[in-house]
C-alpha cells in the first residue's frame, strides 16, 4: 500500500542511488546525502573560497591530470572526438564465457576501475567539500565520455541550483574530473555555485559490502562486465522510498519497481540486501536484471518482515509517463486539443510527482521541443538555460 505520509515535510538524512544512465532534473528541493560521506557544515564558508572555487578546481584537475598516464588522457580524446566508445562496449551477441574473454582482453581499458594516489584521496575530498555550508548535499554519478555529458545532463544539474542555490554537488566521475570535464561545468563554476568532480576509489567504496568479493573477481577478469530523470516535488519530506514503475489498477498493488531513485537512511538494511542480491545474481545477458527486476525481487521477498520499514510510492511519483510514452512529453501541441493537455499535464505534474524519468534509452535521440511538457518544465527550472531546445 502507498503512504500519504511522504508528504510530511522533516529534516532527514538520506541516501540516494541513482543508476548510471539517470538524468536526474530536479524541480523542487530536496536534500541527499551519500553513505558515510555525510558531513553537516556548522561553519559558514568565506566567501572568498566561494570566489576561488573555480580556480580550485582547475589545479585540481591539473594535479588529477599529472598523475594520469598521457597516453590514456589521448585515447580518451580521440574517443570523445570520434564519439565512438566501441572499443569498450561488449561485442553483441555473444555467450557469457565469450564477453567475459573480451573484457579480461580488454580489463587495462576500464580506467574506472584502477585506483592511484589520486583516487584515494575520495573519501577526505568529499569530506572537504561537504565541510562548507551547503542548504543541501547531492550526489551523482557520471561514468560516460566528458563529451556525452551534453544539453540534457547540464539540464539536469542546473535544476538542483534553480532549487538550491546554496547547495553542494557532488559527481563522482573519472572522465569529468578532466580538462573536458571543466569545461562542461565551467557556466556553473563561473556561476558561483558549488559542484566537485570527485574520481571515485572502487576498492574503497566497496570494502565492507557484500559486493567486495564481487569487485575482486570483476577486477580479475573473472566476472561477466555487463553494464534522464527530471524532479518535480520536494523529497525533504521522503523517507527510506522507492518508487513503483507500474501497477494494477484494480488492486493499487504494485506491479514492478525501480531502482532510478532510491532514498534511504544510512545504513538502512535494504541497501545491504540491494548490494548482496547484485553480488550474488549478476547476470549481464538479462535486462533490467540488476536494476529493476532486482529492486523488484528483494522487496518482494521482504515485505512481510517487519525490520525492513520502507515505503512504496505509486507510478506518479518518479515514474508518470512510461518509457513507450514519453516521447509525448518532449513534442511540442499541434492542435488545440494538445495544447491543453499540455497545460493540465503540466499542473497535474507539479501537484502530483516528484520526478520524471527520461528513459534515456528511448528519449536520448529526441529534441526537446519548445511548448512540450519537458520544455516548460526545463524553461521554469534552468539557471543557464542555454540551448534547452537543442537538447
Amino acid at each position: 500500500m502507498f503512504d500519504p505520509r511522504h508528504l510530511k515535510s522533516a529534516k532527514l538524512l538520506l541516501s540516494s542511488l541513482f543508476i548510471f544512465s539517470a538524468i536526474i532534473f530536479v524541480i523542487h528541493a530536496y536534500s541527499i546525502n551519500y553513505h558515510d560521506f555525510l558531513h553537516s557544515a556548522t561553519n559558514k564558508e568565506p566567501s572568498e573560497n566561494l570566489q576561488a572555487q573555480s580556480h580550485r578546481f582547475k589545479e585540481q584537475i591539473r594535479s588529477t591530470l599529472s598523475n594520469l598516464p598521457l597516453h590514456s588522457i589521448q585515447e580518451e580524446n580521440v574517443r570523445i572526438q570520434a564519439g565512438n566508445q566501441n572499443d569498450l562496449v561488449a561485442p553483441l551477441g555473444v555467450t557469457e564465457l565469450e564477453r567475459i574473454a573480451w573484457f579480461r582482453k580488454n580489463l587495462h581499458k576500464f580506467d574506472i576501475l584502477k585506483s592511484n594516489n589520486s583516487t584515494r584521496r575520495f573519501h577526505s575530498r568529499v569530506l572537504e567539500f561537504f565541510s562548507r555550508e551547503c542548504e543541501a548535499q547531492f550526489f551523482m554519478t557520471w561514468i560516460s565520455p566528458a563529451g556525452s555529458f551534453g544539453v540534457r545532463e547540464l539540464m539536469s544539474v542546473e535544476s538542483v541550483f534553480k532549487v538550491h542555490p546554496g547547495a553542494c554537488l557532488v559527481i563522482l566521475s573519472r572522465t569529468l574530473e578532466t580538462t573536458d570535464g571543466y569545461t562542461v561545468l565551467k557556466p556553473l563554476l563561473d556561476s558561483r555555485f558549488k559542484v566537485q568532480v570527485v574520481t571515485p576509489d572502487l576498492p574503497i567504496l566497496f570494502k565492507g559490502t557484500p559486493a567486495e568479493a564481487w569487485f575482486r573477481e570483476l577486477i580479475k577478469g573473472k566476472k561477466d562486465p555487463d553494464t534522464d530523470f527530471i524532479v518535480l516535488k520536494p523529497l525533504t519530506g521522503l523517507r527510506n522510498s522507492i518508487g513503483a514503475q507500474s501497477m494494477d489498477l484494480r488492486s493499487k498493488h504494485w506491479t514492478r519497481l525501480n531502482n532510478a531513485v532510491l532514498i534511504f537512511d544510512m545504513k538502512h538494511p535494504l541497501l545491504h540486501e540491494f548490494i548482496s542480491e547484485f553480488a550474488l545474481t549478476f547476470d549481464g545477458n538479462k535486462w533490467g536484471h540488476n536494476g529493476p527486476y532486482l529492486v523488484s525481487r528483494v522487496i518482494k521477498r521482504l515485505l512481510k518482515r517487519p525490520s525492513f520499514i520502507f515505503k512504496i510510492l505509486p507510478p506518479m511519483a518518479f515514474y508518470p509517463a512510461d518509457w513507450n510514452k514519453i516521447r509525448g512529453f518532449l513534442r511540442k501541441p499541434k492542435t488545440q486539443t494538445e495544447s491543453k493537455w499540455v497545460e493540465a499535464k503540466v499542473l497535474q505534474l507539479c501537484a502530483e510527482t516528484y520526478g520524471i524519468h527520461l528513459w534515456n534509452k528511448q528519449s536520448r535521440r529526441l529534441t526537446i521541443e519548445d511548448g512540450s511538457v519537458i520544455g516548460k518544465l526545463a524553461l521554469n527550472h534552468c539557471v543557464i538555460c542555454n540551448h534547452i531546445f537543442s537538447s
